[in-house]
C-alpha cells in the first residue's frame, strides 16, 4: 500500500553512520522523528538537534532506553549502532524491534545484508521468527557492504550475456576515518603484525563480507561450493598519525583481503578491500580512481565491465562522503521497506530507490 508521509521514525545509533542519518531524519519532510536512542549516558538527555549537529532543537531528547524509544510507536527505526563488537546485544536488539511490530533499516551488523548461508540458523531464526510476529521488515545495507557491491554489480550483470566473475573493489585511504573501535579494535591497524586483529581471524572476513559474494552468486543464480579468503598486511615505514590516533613504525598500516566464492575451482565472485593510511603506502597494490579513494566493479565475461564509483562531499573527504552515503541509502529505504514482506529482505527483493523527493536547487 502506499505510504502516508511523514513517517514516523526513530533513530537507534548516532555515531559516525548515525549522526547523517539522524539529520536527515531531522530535515527530511518525509519522516517525522519519535525517539533517539544512544549507547552512554553522555548523550542521554541530549536534544537531537545537538547530536546531530543542528541548530534548531526538536524536543526529542535521546535516551538509553530502547523500551521507551518502542513506546513512541515508529512505523521504522533507523539502526546504525555499532555491531562489530557486540554482536549478540544488536542481534537482540533487532529481535525486540521487530516483534513489537516496527519495520527496521540498517547499517550493521553488515552479514545481514545477505545471511543465508553465511551466519548460522540459530542466529537468523530469532530474527526471522520476530519479523513474522511482528509483520515487520529489516534491510541492512550501506555502501559497502551494500550499493557498491550488490545494486551496481548486478545491475551491470544485468547487460551481459555471459560472465565468467564478478569483482568487487574498495580502494581507500582509511588515514580520516575517525573512529578508534573500528581502527584498531576490529581492523588491527597500529597493531603488532605478531598478533590477529578481530577482522583477520579465519573466518571473520567470510562472516562480514560473506553476504556479499554470497548475494552476488544468487543474482547470477549459482550455488557456491565454498567461501574462502586471504589477506596481507603491511607495516608502517615511521611512526605518523591518523585521526583515529598514533600508528607506531612496524605495526600495521596497511591491509589487502579478499573474500572469494568459489565454483567449480574457480573465482565466481570476490569481495577486496585495498585499504591503507598512507596515499604512498604499497604503490604496486591497486589505486583508487580518485585521491583519497574509490569503488571499483570489474567485471569479466561478454561484455566485460569496469566501473569506478568516485564518492566526494562539499562537506568532507571521501571517508566523509562514505559515511553519509551509508546512511542515506538505508534512510531512502524506508518507504520501500514498510511496504515490504515481513522478514529479511534485500536488496534483490527491494524496488529501485530513485531518491524521489531529494531534489533540492543549489
Amino acid at each position: 500500500m502506499p505510504n502516508f508521509f511523514p513517517i514516523k521514525v526513530a533513530a537507534i545509533g548516532t555515531g559516525n553512520v548515525g549522526k547523517h542519518a539522524l539529520t536527515q531524519l531531522i530535515n527530511d519532510p518525509r519522516f517525522e522523528l519519535t525517539a533517539v536512542w544512544v549507547s552512554s549516558e553522555s548523550k542521554a538527555g541530549k536534544d537531537a538537534a545537538e547530536l546531530a549537529g543542528l541548530q534548531d532543537p526538536t524536543g526529542i531528547l535521546a535516551t538509553t532506553d530502547l523500551d521507551a524509544v518502542l513506546a513512541t510507536q515508529p512505523a521504522c527505526a533507523v539502526y546504525t549502532a555499532l555491531a562489530d563488537n557486540r554482536l549478540p546485544d544488536a542481534l537482540e536488539d533487532y529481535r525486540r524491534i521487530l516483534e513489537a511490530g516496527v519495520n527496521v533499516v540498517g547499517s550493521s551488523a553488515v552479514f545481514l545484508q545477505h545471511p543465508w548461508q553465511v551466519l548460522p540458523a540459530e542466529l537468523i531464526t530469532p530474527i526471522e521468527d520476530a519479523a513474522r510476529k511482528g509483520s515487520s521488515t529489516i534491510f541492512v545495507n550501506g555502501i559497502d557492504p551494500g550499493f557498491a557491491n550488490d545494486l551496481l554489480p548486478m545491475a551491470l550483470a544485468g547487460t551481459c550475456q555471459n560472465i565468467q566473475q564478478i569483482r568487487c573493489m574498495e580502494i581507500i585511504n582509511y588515514d580520516t576515518y575517525d573512529s578508534a573501535a573500528v581502527m584498531f579494535d576490529v581492523m588491527g591497524f597500529g597493531g603488532s603484525l605478531d598478533e590477529t586483529p578481530m577482522l583477520l581471524q579465519p573466518g571473520v572476513l567470510s562472516l562480514a563480507w560473506g553476504s556479499v559474494v554470497r548475494q552476488l552468486a544468487a543474482g547470477l543464480g549459482i550455488e557456491l561450493d565454498e567461501v574462502t579468503e586471504t589477506h596481507v598486511r603491511v607495516p608502517a615505514p615511521e611512526d605518523f598519525d591518523i585521526a583515529a590516533g598514533p600508528i607506531a613504525k612496524g605495526t600495521t598500516a596497511a591491509i589487502r583481503f579478499e573474500v572469494r566464492g568459489m565454483k567449480d575451482g574457480e573465482i565466481a565472485v570476490v569481495l577486496e578491500h585495498v585499504t591503507r593510511l598512507r596515499d604512498d603506502l604499497c604503490p604496486d597494490w591497486p589505486q583508487p580512481a580518485q585521491h583519497g579513494g574509490s569503488y571499483r566493479i570489474e567485471i569479466t565475461g561478454e561484455p566485460s565491465y569496469a566501473l569506478d564509483l568516485c564518492l566526494s562531499s562539499p562537506h568532507g573527504d571521501h571517508n566523509h562522503a562514505g559515511l553519509v552515503a551509508t546512511a542515506a541509502r538505508v534512510v531512502n529505504a524506508i518507504p520501500a521497506v514498510i511496504d515490504a514482506a515481513p522478514g529479511i529482505v534485500t536488496a534483490r527483493e527491494l524496488p529501485l530507490i530513485t531518491g524521489e523527493g531529494l531534489y533540492a536547487a543549489s
